[in-house]
């Protein structure tokens, strides 16, 4: 396969998965330049000290000028206000894509504010960690995991086959759905487990009768992989439960069935029942593993994670 190359890349945005970009688009030389742009001083400074890019920019609108590829990696509520702001300084033949775990929303706020002819094709790598900001990013941070690609119907072609060209460079394997279908699948697959998770971690906090030091203390691998999900950033799953709101009411409705149906079980000790889900559950995990989506370690691979930051 040969590589794509794009002479400029704008990356709007640099926080894990725009900080793992940076890397691997240098990594694997996919274009001439990596112009960078985000709102914060602090952070922008911060990605210059890494050498992150080779020009930087606290305004969007700078960054994406005569850029080939604009990747916005950004909370996906604020889509909207960076395309408004992107869209005069837009070139034609541009590819404008995202990284967001919800579609349909991103959609409905950037395509409004595409120009004619510049190519918009919703993106997202399904690829992260707990951690945020510039130095949490690493090169390998997609390699091996799936890259959703939802493009509008009548996008061009050849675009779609670039943008793809490209995530499949940086290490990712590559999947298109439609939008609705993509929110459905990750409400249950990433934002449910996410709610849980923080939802649990904040019960645990609540209990009067069980302190804080114990909790922490006492912490087996249940809870305490609960809390690596529940650490991620808090600005991105507000956001993402306010954007895909209606997937996420209907598996939320479809999670309360089952907890209620496992809870009438443990109270009548219906040995068999609970036998039956956690040998399925745990042949899902196997499935996963089997899959290439995690790795059979016994922390869930975080060790092999961290080492690569």
């Amino acid at each position: 396969m040969t590589k794509p190359h794009f002479e400029k890349i704008a990356l709007v945005g640099i926080g894990l998965i725009g900080s793992s970009l940076a890397r691997v688009i240098r990594r694997e030389k996919l274009t001439s330049h990596i112009a960078i742009a985000t709102r914060s001083q602090a952070t922008l400074d911060e990605a210059r000290a890494l050498d992150l890019g080779d020009s930087y920019a606290d305004d969007a609108t700078t960054a994406v000028r005569d850029a080939d590829l604009v990747i916005v990696s950004v909370p996906v509520g604020s889509s909207g206000t960076v395309a408004e702001q992107i869209a005069p300084a837009l070139k034609p033949g541009a590819i404008v894509t995202d990284v967001g775990s919800t579609k349909a929303s991103v959609i409905a706020q950037m395509a409004p504010h595409m120009p004619e002819g510049v190519h918009f094709i919703p993106g997202h790598p399904i690829a992260g960690t707990e951690k945020s900001g510039p130095a949490a990013g690493f090169a390998d941070l997609f390699q091996g995991r799936w890259c959703i690609l939802t493009p509008l119907p009548g996008t061009d072609a050849d675009a779609i086959n670039r943008l793809g060209a490209f995530w499949e460079a940086c290490g990712s394997r590559l999947d298109t759905m439609d939008a609705n279908h993509h929110d459905k699948v990750l409400a249950i697959v990433s934002h449910l487990p996410h709610i849980i998770a923080y939802n649990i971690v904040g019960t645990a906090d609540d209990l009067e009768t069980v302190t804080q030091s114990e909790v922490i203390k006492y912490s087996a691998s249940g809870f305490r992989d609960f809390t690596r999900l529940a650490a991620s950033d808090p600005t991105m799953w507000r956001d993402v439960c306010l954007h895909n709101k209606d997937a996420i009411l209907e598996m939320l409705a479809r999670f309360s069935e089952d907890l209620s149906s496992l809870q009438r079980a443990i109270r009548w000790g219906d040995g068999d029942k609970l036998f039956e889900l956690f040998s399925h559950t745990r042949a899902v995990r196997r499935s996963i593993i089997e899959a290439g989506q995690e790795v059979d370690l016994p922390d869930f691979g975080r060790q092999a994670v961290a080492s690569k930051t």
